[in-house]
């Protein structure tokens, strides 16, 4: 059977997407990343074309201290979330390498009992260097799994920062792993992500002394009030998040953190998702602007020679960025 979206064409990818064609959802997640004018404008019909078919599905967004067993946390996750009858689509978002772009692309192997589910999909994504430990392509992957029937997203990042924002805002409900280590671990970890999260999950307690973990709990639950203010009133969207026991190697406490996801989607505002759209549309803008700048004749014949001027100390970085700006507009 012909799986290449190319030569389906629109309808038939449509089609085959909400039949749960998974090598279709694949080549169709491929052709979204990818750079080429051809495939871009491709993938831009198609997404136009499942757009009224999405935005049903729980999104949940999960990074985690170095460490805190993201990858066995969400193995186990999925798991429990298919044994509850849910379709299950995890986007691990691998770390593109800083000198060759190429990234390791190994959660297959690192989920290797998910990946073998019928009604579970896993993708690795490079980040491509963008910001936020998240694909640049992420919000329009969750939209094809969507189309395809997934009703569930994990959404993976690669690890802890202030850039987080990009994946908490593209998500319904954005959990972040730790360790019973408490006082080292929020040494380690920024302000701005504690006040991102929904829910602080304390990972691997099977391995963790019972009071160390309630210990590691209640400096968790202080940090998230000095952040927030001890009244609650800085609680974003009058969201309180818990910190959580969990075990991914052994599945204790899945069945309270789904409850309290659940619990969160609820409780959304009604126009949660449509500032998401508006916020996903800003990102398309500032994304297509940088794109044009890169490639734009002007800006490329003299690209070279404005950055030997700065390399070499004749031009400032400032008057280098306001001539590459005048270049371009």
């Amino acid at each position: 059977m012909q799986t290449d979206p190319r030569i389906l064409g629109i309808e038939a990818t449509v089609k085959e997407l909400r039949s749960g064609n998974r090598v279709v959802l694949a080549r169709s997640i491929t052709l979204i990343e990818s750079s080429r004018e051809d495939h871009q404008s491709f993938a831009q019909q198609l997404l136009n074309e499942i757009v009224p078919l999405c935005g049903n599905s729980i999104r949940v967004g999960i990074s985690g201290v170095p460490g805190a067993g993201k990858s066995t946390f969400i193995e186990s996750f999925g798991l429990f979330l298919l044994n509850l009858g849910r379709k299950v689509a995890v986007l691990a978002i691998d770390p593109s390498s800083a000198r060759t772009g190429g990234s390791i692309l190994g959660d297959k192997t690192r989920m290797s009992e998910l990946s073998l589910q019928q009604n579970a999909f896993i993708r690795p994504s490079p980040t491509g260097g963008t910001l936020g430990g998240v694909s640049a392509k992420t919000r329009e992957s969750m939209l094809l799994c969507e189309a395809a029937g997934f009703d569930t997203i994990l959404v993976e990042t690669v690890g802890v920062g202030q850039s987080e924002h990009a994946v908490s805002g593209m998500v319904d409900f954005f959990m972040v792993l730790m360790l019973a280590r408490a006082g080292d671990e929020l040494q380690g970890i920024k302000r701005g992500i504690l006040e991102l999260a929904d829910a602080l999950i304390i990972n691997k307690t099977d391995t963790e002394d019972p009071m160390r973990v309630q210990r590691a709990r209640l400096d968790y639950e202080n940090a998230l009030k000095l952040v927030h203010g001890f009244s609650g009133e800085g609680f974003k969207q009058g969201w309180v998040p818990k910190v959580l026991s969990a075990s991914g190697l052994t599945g204790l406490g899945l069945p309270e953190i789904w409850e309290h996801v659940c619990e969160r989607v609820k409780n959304l505002p009604i126009s949660f998702r449509a500032d998401q759209q508006v916020a996903w549309f800003w990102t398309l803008v500032h994304q297509g602007l940088l794109s044009h700048l890169e490639q734009n004749e002007r800006v490329l014949l003299n690209k070279a020679r404005i950055e030997l001027s700065v390399r070499n100390g004749t031009l400032s970085p400032l008057d280098a960025a306001q001539e590459i700006l005048e270049l371009f507009l």
